[in-house]
């Protein structure tokens, strides 16, 4: 605790200079680029570069990592490699579950939930030290010890994060800061997949939800020069290395294909409820301390990957798994193989997952999907004949897709990423016929996304397009969602003061008060660091506070959403009925977005209760 507390002491020290450094670039950009419109064209070119270069830094800083750990465990001499083996995974987790404890709290997990929580609520902002400092070192860490799990959605969520830094710093209003989110999202998929495409399709498809085109040019364009970067560092080749020539060679093949849709929907339904209900329980019990789980997934996953290398001689439950997965594409591995891994994988990685720790699911997703697509390979080999390692390298390339658009339901990405990955264009038919089917079959037994789910575990629930439960908020008022203490700015406060006291907070929005609690208007961070860019930070806060939207507390909170959208505001503030000039409260989107939640889950208990005395009444008459 002590070196927690001097790296704070640290922060708070470089915290000024920092600042001044930051005002003097927006001073910079503001010259160069006078409209926001326009700097926010140049923040999409620098945040693809930055987020380019902080993947590959990701990317290379985990090899080294295993290189170092894991790697070296499994090579130990004689029969120590077995011991060494299971405890570098089991104190990788619990330095990275002490850390992510004590440190870095919200770097838990993929990133990708975080990103789309952000975006969806937060208007963009995430820790840059939770998101990108925090991730990148806990994700090295555990990834590199061993733990069964992927690097791209961790590196989702440090672009992101340097997206949101460069936004904040840059002063962009709410709306582009949010917009830049997904072009850091873009720019880390591109890089960490080495796949542009399929980087654009999965940021509208998970994280922006619909296709919005303020949005859309921007993620091409950092996606572009993200993945640009990376190979130019890291070479131009696929993540994967695969026979040339895989394609449909049988129509006969289409039904085996049709039914590896239908096994890959079974197996996403088995890793997202089995990883759903695990982390539930460990996020429950007291049996375990929390900044020891993540050590108990380290361990599991140790014990699998020693009987992986003592009964099937190869690797591939830690980490990503992709030089195994490699092997399996070109069809050398048996089916007892496939089969054992695909078990073994799965098991390693939902424990790695709900125990608490820092890395992603999109590897081992692919991983699994890659084994499972193996083994129907075999089938079509014996059934009809075919050549048994173009069936089964073939199939397993079908499999990664189908697991993966089952698990994650991002269709369309699901089809593009495997072509990027892979370099190979020739099996379009069966991808598409597998795919969409694990996507329907899983949707239609699990509604609910993976990503959406694990959100909803930690009790935050995304506004969903045409899904609001009826009158959900008709019956709440104001006063019942709305913040009672919100931070507020002195209205004779200096700009400069405005902005140090702004930044020791996570709000973007300031309500400028007298002394007597009377609202003067309102104003943002990204305001206050333009106004101390041009050279306003001695003057006063109130000559620049803005005419704040206001609704009162006994207003139904119906009327405020409708008010917000009128007003083009996410934040309303909350004035007395009796007296309109003084403060008693702030409503926000996350405000509502929490009532709503709460009165969802009311409504729905109320139901269940109201079903199950009808059932107690009807049981009795009978």
């Amino acid at each position: 605790m002590n070196y927690v507390r001097r790296a704070k002491a640290l922060l708070r020290l470089w915290r000024p200079r920092w600042r001044r450094a930051q005002l003097r670039a927006l001073r910079l950009l503001m010259r160069l680029a006078p409209s926001e419109r326009q700097r926010v064209f140049v923040l999409t070119i620098i945040v693809g570069a930055l987020c380019g270069l902080a993947a590959v830094a990701f990317h290379l800083a985990i090899r080294l990592g295993e290189s170092l750990l894991i790697d070296r465990a499994m090579a130990a001499r004689g029969r120590a490699w077995i011991g060494w083996t299971i405890l570098v995974p089991t104190l990788g987790g619990l330095a990275g579950g002490i850390l992510l404890r004590y440190v870095v709290p919200l770097a838990r997990g993929s990133g990708i939930p975080q990103v789309k929580a952000a975006y969806a609520v937060r208007g963009g902002r995430l820790s840059f030290f939770n998101s990108t400092v925090g991730k990148f070192t806990v994700g090295v860490l555990q990834i590199g010890s061993g733990a069964s799990l992927g690097r791209e959605g961790p590196t989702v969520q440090i672009c992101a994060g340097v997206a949101s830094l460069v936004g904040r710093a840059a002063a962009l209003s709410r709306d582009n800061l949010r917009r830049l989110l997904p072009v850091g999202a873009a720019a880390g998929i591109a890089a960490a997949f080495n796949a542009p495409i399929a980087a654009v399709t999965f940021t509208v498809e998970e994280i922006v939800g619909d296709l919005d085109q303020t949005v859309l040019s921007g993620v091409i364009v950092a996606a572009a020069i993200a993945a640009a970067i990376e190979r130019a560092i890291l070479g131009e080749h696929p993540v994967l290395n695969i026979p040339a020539g895989y394609a449909l060679r049988h129509a006969s093949s289409l039904v085996l294909y049709a039914a590896l849709g239908v096994a890959a929907a079974g197996v996403s339904l088995a890793f997202n409820e089995s990883l759903l209900k695990l982390r539930g329980w460990f996020q429950k019990t007291s049996l375990v301390p929390a900044w020891a789980r993540p050590a108990v997934g380290g361990l599991v996953t140790g014990a699998l990957a020693v009987v992986a290398l003592a009964w099937l001689k190869t690797g591939g439950v830690n980490g990503g798994g992709y030089p195994t997965l490699s092997v399996a594409l070109a069809g050398q591995l048996t089916v007892k193989v496939l089969l054992a891994l695909l078990a073994m994988k799965l098991a390693a990685t939902v424990f790695s997952y709900a125990s608490g720790g820092a890395g992603g699911i999109f590897a081992p997703t692919l991983f699994i999907g890659g084994m499972l697509g193996g083994c129907f390979g075999f089938l079509d080999a014996s059934l009809p004949h075919h050549v048994a390692e173009n069936s089964v390298g073939a199939f397993a390339l079908v499999g990664m897709g189908a697991v993966f658009a089952g698990v994650v339901r991002a269709p369309m990405t699901s089809v593009l990423i495997i072509f990027e990955m892979t370099g190979g264009y020739g099996l379009i038919l069966p991808l598409m016929i597998s795919n969409m089917t694990a996507y329907a079959l899983a949707r239609h037994f699990r509604p609910t996304p993976i990503y959406d789910a694990l959100l909803e575990q930690d009790g935050v629930h995304l506004p969903r397009r045409g899904a609001r439960p009826p009158h959900a908020l008709d019956a709440l008022l104001v006063s019942e969602a709305m913040t009672r203490d919100p931070v507020t700015l002195a209205a004779n406060t200096k700009i400069s003061d405005a902005l140090d006291q702004a930044s020791h907070h996570d709000h973007s929005f300031f309500p400028v008060i007298t002394d007597g609690a009377r609202l003067v208007g309102t104003i943002t961070e990204a305001r206050l660091r333009r106004l101390a860019a041009e050279g306003a930070g001695a003057r006063p806060v109130s000559l620049f506070a803005d005419a704040a939207a206001q609704v009162f507390p006994d207003q139904p909170l119906v009327e405020a959403v409708v008010l917000m959208d009128t007003a083009h505001a996410r934040q309303l503030a909350v004035t007395s009925r009796g007296d309109g000039s003084r403060l008693v409260g702030l409503l926000t989107m996350s405000d509502i977005v929490r009532a709503h939640a709460r009165a969802a889950q009311t409504a729905a208990g109320f139901a269940s209760q109201l079903k199950e005395v009808k059932t107690d009444a009807r049981d009795k008459r009978n």
